[in-house]
């Protein structure tokens, strides 16, 4: 007959500690015949009586007191570790493993994790910073955050802002250089490109022509395998580039950078933040998940609204007239 040891251990525990099978079943929250159904099982699996039982007492045999003697601490034991398990979910304390990407999103993560360590010293995050997407199981990975579609199944997610990908230069560029008008102007001027770190391959931009997506392939003058060093190039006027909207946003606000060829910028992408089933998450995840959805969801300061974009037309106009009273050098 199959036997629910754990049921049969916890039943028989709880009737020696109470004297009573009736006690038993009600510390335990279950029925009085479940519960005698699994002191009989545990008493025929064992081959042996455990209980002498009158109608109104019950107490232990010797081979009963010696089973009680022996795993009663272990019982215990297991229960203050199901205890510890289950307060530990609920506490604001302990370890909080945290995966993002490293392009882009580094000034964007920290800010959070700056405010959350605030909010709760006793919490340590353990942050990793990658573009790969590895097994969040494996990973052992409280809360993510990626670009894009879902990294595994069964993993939830919250959109958060998009992403967008504008083509910027300085000023000092334009003046230099004048404006192009047309995806096909960027042929004669210089573009900084990004070199995929794992495949070592160049790639284009991503424009879009009416509303398809599609790429633009750049005659590269300087090749990079980072955003903030493609960043400072163009800040410098040396290169025109495209520039994720998370990190030139800041930049096209104050005037250093200026977008062009608005009307060819994509709608690329959304970040997510990404996370396990609510029920079993421990209570510090969910205090994070809360603060980055309130602290980035569709937030303004990321991303540049219409009348930001279309309000640097003038500026690069300014440019093309400064580009042809200067002579306008048109680049190497």
């Amino acid at each position: 007959m199959a036997i629910n040891e754990l049921r049969s251990i916890t039943t028989f525990i709880k009737a020696a500690e109470l004297g009573s099978l009736r006690k038993a079943a009600q510390a335990l929250d279950i029925s009085p015949q479940a519960a005698s159904k699994a002191l009989a099982q545990l008493e025929e699996h064992l081959n042996a009586r455990l209980f002498h039982r009158t109608t109104r007492v019950m107490s232990l045999t010797d081979a009963g007191q010696r089973l009680f003697e022996d795993v009663q601490p272990s019982v215990l034991g297991m229960q203050r570790a199901l205890d510890t398990a289950r307060s530990t979910k609920d506490e604001f304390a302990g370890p909080l493993r945290i995966v993002g990407p490293r392009t882009t999103f580094q000034p964007i993560l920290w800010r959070l994790i700056e405010e959350f360590c605030d909010q709760h010293p006793r919490i340590q995050p353990d942050v990793v910073l990658d573009d790969r997407i590895g097994n969040w199981v494996e990973d052992r990975v409280d809360v993510g955050f990626r670009l894009g579609p879902l990294p595994h199944e069964g993993v939830i997610a919250r959109k958060l802002f998009p992403v967008q990908l504008p083509i910027c230069g300085a000023p000092s560029y334009f003046q230099r250089y004048g404006v192009p008008d047309s995806l096909a102007d960027l042929a004669s001027h210089r573009c900084i490109a990004y070199r995929h770190p794992s495949t070592g391959k160049v790639l284009p931009w991503r424009v879009k022509i009416g509303d398809i997506p599609a790429d633009q392939p750049v005659v590269p003058t300087i090749c990079s395998n980072d955003e903030l060093f493609e960043l400072q190039a163009v800040l410098a006027g040396k290169v025109l580039g495209q520039i994720a909207g998370v990190t030139a946003a800041a930049y096209i606000r104050s005037g250093q950078l200026i977008p062009i060829l608005v009307d060819h910028m994509p709608n690329y992408a959304n970040y997510f933040v990404y996370f396990g089933s609510r029920s079993s998450q421990p209570a510090r995840a969910r205090a994070f998940i809360d603060l980055a959805v309130q602290r980035l969801g569709d937030h303004s300061e990321y991303v540049l609204s219409e009348s930001e974009l279309r309000g640097t037309k003038r500026k690069t106009h300014a440019g093309k007239k400064a580009a042809k009273s200067t002579g306008g050098q048109r680049p190497a």
